[in-house]
């Protein structure tokens, strides 16, 4: 299998998006969470995914597959060559991968991802906004004039505050 027989097996899967990241990964996710990685560039891996705990273990003792590099701790591997499984294998494995970071997804996004196909999702992101009801107000308000005091007045008042102050 190479990179462009992965890339259509990670793309058929309902609402998966591919983007480079991290300089020259290509990347795989499910409503923004990763399911496969790939290097476009030379690399000491070729593929990297998610695998249930089971086959983590079982995967981790074939030759030619080890612990993913800083993501081991969640369960991925890592394939130092693409052929070290072979291709019906892995495409299994990487569907297992995309079911496992889809049934990680909030319950509500699951169902919006499951009632909407690819076409009318894009479809509902192009939709304007619907505007804000106005609030109405239901009888006008009377600005009240602000009370004049006179210098002196004022003064007395600050004095008096001030003497209040030293007492504590």
């Amino acid at each position: 299998m190479d990179i462009e027989s992965i890339r259509r097996c990670c793309l058929a899967f309902s609402h998966a998006t591919e983007n480079v990241q991290w300089g020259y990964d290509l990347c795989f996710k499910i409503d923004g969470k990763l399911f496969a990685v790939t290097p476009l560039e030379p690399a000491p891996t070729k593929l990297s995914f998610k695998a249930s705990p089971e086959n983590f273990a079982e995967l981790c003792e074939r030759p030619g597959i080890i612990p993913a590099p800083y993501m081991a701790r969640a369960q991925w591997v890592a394939l130092q060559q693409l052929n070290a499984v072979p291709d019906s294998e892995l495409r299994e494995l990487l569907r297992e991968s995309y079911r496992m970071v889809f049934a990680r997804l909030p319950k509500k996004r699951q169902l919006d991802l499951q009632g909407s196909a690819p076409e009318t999702q894009a479809k509902k992101k192009a939709r304007p906004k619907p505007q804000a009801k106005k609030k109405t107000k239901s009888r006008p308000t009377v600005k009240k004039k602000a009370k004049s005091t006179s210098k002196p007045a004022k003064k007395a008042a600050k004095k008096k505050s001030a003497k209040a102050g030293r007492g504590r």
